[in-house]
């Protein structure tokens, strides 16, 4: 009755007796929709329902009951039925059930190639942003490449301390420990912590002999030269800190602003010790080199004095022959190139970018 009465409001339609019947019929024909009656003899509605469901999803699913009763509607709909029809049928009921659950279906197929078209223009999107990230961070690498060979040429007689005092400052921040996720920013502030010496006069960065005390404050200034050229740059911002306190000492003797112990930053006590070892135990043109050893006795008697306890205690627990090994490296390599202890050589604005984070231990 139900196949006839579709047939003739223009629908066209198919009957199966029972569920095996129906699922093969909808393997071999395209069907928009399914109207179950919920007893079929052994099988059940709720059966079929469950196969449509679990092999046709996109196959709109009403349930036929003569059953006057709510519970068995709620139940069918429960299980993925989109709309519940009760016998005896009346067409027009049927009709306007059967096309809200086309529609209902029509507007889930569009949803999901919506889903799948914004997945698609997501993972674009990713693989554009990836793309771009990539590139800002090859353009970050040229920028602090250029940078630390400005500084190189400018001050001459100190080429290489940067690249030093750079890795000095990792393996103590390694020994400290907890600063792994910092130590990019330990990198950059390190690399470029004497930029401001780009705007010190070359008759006072170059004297070969001790700076008179107008000279000297003329190059304390550069501390907060380099503060004011790098804080404004949004990849170098957290770096800028190391630049400005890099020269304050534990004591509260330092400069530009005489900070004390732990109001200095953690980054700026680790670089307070390398700095200065890497200056006593580099030829400089008013005197010579200091052996480690003796250098590394300097650091010692500056504990709590000039420099951080606990960063001197990180200091010496790295050993002393590997800082011997960081000043050898840097020695025989090139300007621009960074030796790490597991043989990588990396140029030394991308290390400072990309694989500071990663830098391997020097090997004792």
């Amino acid at each position: 009755m139900l196949t006839t009465l579709l047939s003739q409001a223009g629908v066209p339609c198919s009957a199966a007796a029972n569920v095996g019947e129906a699922l093969t019929m909808l393997e071999k024909t395209v069907f928009q929709a399914v109207i179950s009656d919920l007893r079929m003899g052994a099988t059940s509605g709720l059966e079929l329902l469950r196969e449509v469901r679990a092999h046709f999803p996109r196959l709109a699913f009403l349930m036929a009951t003569g059953v006057d009763d709510v519970r068995v509607g709620v139940q069918a709909m429960k299980l993925g039925a989109d709309d519940y029809l009760l016998k005896p049928f009346d067409i027009d009921v049927v009709l306007a059930s059967l096309q809200r659950a086309l529609e209902r279906k029509q507007l889930e197929r569009e949803v999901e190639n919506y889903r799948q078209h914004l997945e698609e223009m997501v993972c674009q999107r990713t693989q554009q942003l990836q793309a771009a990230m990539t590139e800002l961070e090859h353009s970050h690498s040229a920028t602090l490449e250029a940078l630390g060979s400005a500084i190189d040429l400018r001050d001459g007689p100190t080429a290489g301390h940067s690249r030093r005092v750079l890795l000095y400052s990792v393996k103590i921040a390694e020994a400290i420990g907890g600063m792994e996720d910092q130590l990019k920013t330990l990198g950059m502030g390190a690399w470029l912590h004497d930029i401001g010496k780009l705007a010190i006069p070359d008759s006072i960065l170059l004297k070969p002999g001790a700076l008179n005390e107008q000279e000297r404050q003329i190059m304390e200034r550069h501390v907060e030269l380099g503060y004011d050229l790098v804080k404004g740059i949004p990849f170098l911002a957290d770096a800028a800190g190391i630049i400005l306190a890099h020269h304050e000492r534990h004591n509260g003797s330092g400069y530009p602003r005489g900070l004390r112990g732990k109001d200095i930053p953690m980054f700026a006590r680790i670089f307070a010790v390398v700095d200065s070892f890497d200056a006593m135990t580099s030829d400089r043109p008013f005197r010579s080199a200091l052996p480690v050893h003796t250098a590394r006795s300097v650091v010692d008697a500056g504990r709590g004095e000039l420099f951080d306890p606990e960063t001197v205690d990180a200091f010496f627990a790295v050993g002393e022959d590997a800082w011997k090994l960081i000043s050898a490296d840097s020695q025989t390599t090139s300007t621009h190139k960074i030796i790490c202890g597991n043989g990588l050589t990396l140029t030394s604005a991308r290390a400072l970018t990309s694989q500071v984070p990663h830098l391997e231990k020097v090997a004792n």
